[in-house]
């Protein structure tokens, strides 16, 4: 039973509570002087960005879709290392992957809590527990945090991989002031900054297609990104979250040299019926996938929250058909099960 107390605190949350980002930033072909915007064109004009306070926490109280079975996850433990350009690939669940390669553990997009929510008694709850217990995990040199929203965003397991590991964390523009508020430093850059961890391997902060929110209030204040890691061997693409846009950010990350893996997200493109313009599917992944040039790729953004209408396997699906209608053997695009090792030699 939900009390009405924790009903009024969801609302509060939702409508009253904002810190907005306080940091101003230079005007730029996507910054306004005062938000964000995507420069090709389209922001936000189909799918969840459309939801006002009191739709946002109608769907918290009573999400609309529920059809989605609880699957069955034994969690793994990774090595503490990988030396070389060897590869391992781990789907935590959702966007989180662990990428252990050259000595370096980079962790994407953490998110282990039970609820996509700002409160955890209501709200979207995961049917995928995480492949690798947060305690399991190794020590994590490199965090990559493509954007602020809550399923993208756990700040109780940033806290905690801080305190432990004191990570370099490599974000867009006002997210490490979210950060902050916990105690944490992160990096910010804007679009084609970079940022060098050793000689041969950095962090490029990419351009993609999305918006931003943490708190109500302070929509599109922070910038979302993608990274290319550059690496020995190949580089590492991470997509973040992001709609298609003009399809041209793919085509753009290319440009920091070959790609040998592709972190691409695949679900979540059906809002209440409509293709959102804020998440690719899985055809326009492939099409990102072929426009990359990478060597492989892994599907991400799937089946862990039900925050849209496509069944739970959906799109590992139709990203099958996808590529067999590209000719694309299903062994370079892969959405391996939760906590599965996928090994790159």
């Amino acid at each position: 039973m939900i009390r009405p107390r924790s009903i009024l605190l969801a609302l509060a949350l939702l409508t009253g509570c904002a810190t907005p980002s306080t940091k101003t930033f230079p005007r730029s072909n996507h910054f306004n002087g005062t938000r964000f915007f995507n420069p090709d064109g389209v922001q936000g004009s189909t799918g969840e960005q459309k939801q006002g306070p009191v739709a946002l926490l109608r769907n918290l109280v009573k999400p609309p879709y529920r059809s989605w079975p609880e699957v069955p996850v034994t969690p793994t433990r990774p090595p503490a290392r990988v030396e070389g350009q060897t590869l391992r690939v781990t789907w935590i669940g959702h966007s989180t992957v662990l990428v252990q390669t050259q000595g370096l553990n980079i962790l994407t997009d953490p998110m282990w809590l039970e609820r996509s929510s700002p409160v955890q008694f209501v709200g979207v709850k995961r049917v995928r527990e995480p492949g690798v217990r947060l305690a399991d995990l190794p020590k994590i040199d490199l965090i990559l945090l493509s954007h602020d929203h809550r399923d993208h965003l756990d700040m109780t397991a940033m806290r905690r991989l801080w305190r432990r590991d004191k990570p370099l964390i490599v974000t867009g523009l006002g997210n490490d002031q979210i950060l902050a508020r916990s105690g944490i430093h992160a990096v910010a850059r804007d679009w084609g900054g970079r940022v060098t961890l050793r000689p041969g391997i950095a962090v490029i902060v990419d351009r993609t297609h999305h918006w931003s929110e943490y708190d109500p209030g302070d929509r599109d204040k922070t910038l979302w990104a993608g990274f290319t890691v550059t690496l020995p061997g190949g580089n590492l693409y991470f997509a973040g979250d992001t709609g298609p846009g003009d399809m041209r950010w793919a085509t753009e990350a290319r440009a920091a040299g070959p790609v040998r893996l592709a972190i691409l997200p695949i679900g979540a493109y059906h809002f209440a019926g409509h293709e959102t313009d804020n998440h690719i599917g899985p055809d326009q992944a492939v099409t990102a996938f072929e426009q990359l040039g990478a060597a492989y790729a892994i599907g991400v953004h799937w089946g862990t929250f039900e925050l849209t209408s496509e069944g739970i396997n959906e799109p590992p699906d139709h990203l099958r058909a996808a590529l067999l209608r590209e000719h694309i053997p299903i062994s370079r695009f892969r959405t391996p099960v939760a906590g599965e090792a996928w090994v790159i030699e």
